[in-house]
């Protein structure tokens, strides 16, 4: 048997395989045995496969892969997306694997600037292609020209990428995991279309794949309904060396957030507890981090200055990561309204570079803090109420009652999601579901 390529003519099915996926198809059990073989040669044969596996270094199952990684927004753009496809990326070349990263030309930021088509940053290979349409659901049919000797591939979010591979699988026959990161549902906008659009389409999508990801419980909860093997989670990698023990040495009153400006992040509510807290003129100040969205910087800032609050309000965009640890080192409190993260990798770093974290309790947050009692929750829909969550953060830090760095964050380290990844990955390639769920859950 064999498959049409992008031309119409056949191809042996492992043509565009790499050599390490054509060794483990040749390898299956059940292949049928050369009929003009003699069973001399056969017995030789068997006996040099077997002497080949005592001495490789590696066996079959654990022969390096070439895994491409597929995600809407990549570097040189900065967000939680971003970050864990290159940390992920970088961690599995560290172990020895091929992985190229496929992304939109553009960045929704700056969308009037197109990227080189192949460029090579911090250390990863990456791929761009054109798209159209609008940012919610970008489409770009050239993506199936990249797939390449892909053994593998890894499909982040909910999108136009993840619908259009699992609708052509039956043409391109890769095998394909994706992770979920939140879905589509970060905020409640256009809730109904959502909801008819998950049951619909989204349901059927999740048939082409092997493995379905999820990087929370509430993750987990919301797809394990559609998704007939059931739905691992694998909790996001956190780098945890680049901000590590990177606040303020003494407290102050200096809120720090990091994120996308984003309509979801509530950025609004946090300028009006910030109103609240310095109601009485105790002087504290609000650092914003972050990259526009579909909050553009210009309305941010015509928010800030209608607040009233020019002079107690940083923006600082595009920021990189020592950059970001200077503003830390000036920070003692971290703060986030955001009424939906899919795991919420910034509280982590925050947790990791000793500031205190008060923030919204969305479901993500919610589940973080029972893992981690120094986080504080609060409805930052009240900002009286949330300042007062706020002041008594503070307190606490300045008496001593709150220990900084005393939380155990080890299992965020990267390499060993990368390593539970690899397993999900070699139970896709295998077929094998249970294998997937035993091996991420």
């Amino acid at each position: 048997m064999g498959r049409l390529d992008r031309l119409g003519r056949r191809r042996p099915v492992g043509a565009g395989l790499s050599p390490a996926a054509r060794s483990r198809r040749r390898h299956r059990p059940g292949r049928g045995r050369d009929p003009g073989r003699r069973p001399g040669q056969t017995l030789l044969r068997a006996v040099s496969v077997i002497v080949s596996a005592l001495v490789s270094p590696l066996p079959s199952s654990a022969a390096p892969l070439s895994i491409l990684h597929v995600v809407r927004q990549f570097l040189p753009n900065r967000g939680g997306l971003e970050d864990f496809v290159a940390n992920l990326a970088r961690e599995q070349a560290r172990l020895g694997h091929r992985v190229r990263v496929l992304t939109l030309d553009r960045l929704f930021s700056a969308p009037e600037a197109r990227l080189p088509a192949r460029e090579r940053l911090e250390g990863i290979d990456i791929e761009r292609i054109p798209f159209f349409g609008s940012p919610r659901y970008p489409v770009a049919p050239s993506v199936f020209r990249h797939l390449g000797d892909a053994d593998l591939v890894h499909v982040h979010a909910i999108d136009f990428f993840f619908d259009a591979f699992a609708l052509a699988r039956p043409l391109h026959r890769r095998p394909m995991v994706a992770t979920t990161h939140g879905g589509f549902f970060h905020t409640g906008a256009h809730s109904r279309l959502k909801k008819l659009w998950f049951e619909g389409p989204t349901r059927m999508s999740v048939r082409g794949y092997e493995a379905i990801v999820a990087c929370s419980e509430s993750d987990a909860r919301l797809f394990q309904g559609i998704t007939p093997g059931g739905v691992p989670v694998i909790q996001n990698g956190v780098d945890l060396e680049k901000f590590a023990g990177a606040a303020a040495p003494e407290p102050r009153r200096a809120l720090l957030t990091i994120g996308r400006f984003a309509h979801n992040k509530r950025l609004d509510r946090l300028l009006a507890t910030l109103q609240a807290l310095n109601a009485d003129g105790a002087g504290w100040r609000l650092r914003i981090v972050g990259v526009p969205s579909d909050v553009t910087q210009a309305a941010l800032t015509a928010e800030i200055d209608r607040r009233g609050l020019a002079g107690a309000v940083t923006l600082h965009t595009g920021l990189d990561a020592p950059a970001v640890r200077g503003l830390i080192g000036q920070s003692s409190v971290f703060v986030s309204a955001s009424q939906y993260e899919g795991f919420g990798i910034a509280l982590i770093e925050a947790l990791s570079a000793g500031l205190v974290p008060v923030a919204h309790p969305n479901d993500a947050f919610a589940w973080l803090k029972q893992r981690h009692p120094s986080i504080t929750l609060t409805d930052f829909a009240d900002p009286h109420g949330a300042a007062a969550a706020i002041r008594d953060a503070y307190d606490r830090l300045e008496r001593g009652a709150i220990l900084r760095g005393a939380e155990d964050l080890s299992d965020y380290r990267w390499s060993s999601v990368a390593a539970r990844y690899v397993s999900v990955y070699e139970a896709a390639l295998a077929g094998s579901g249970q294998v997937v769920a035993a091996t991420a859950a």
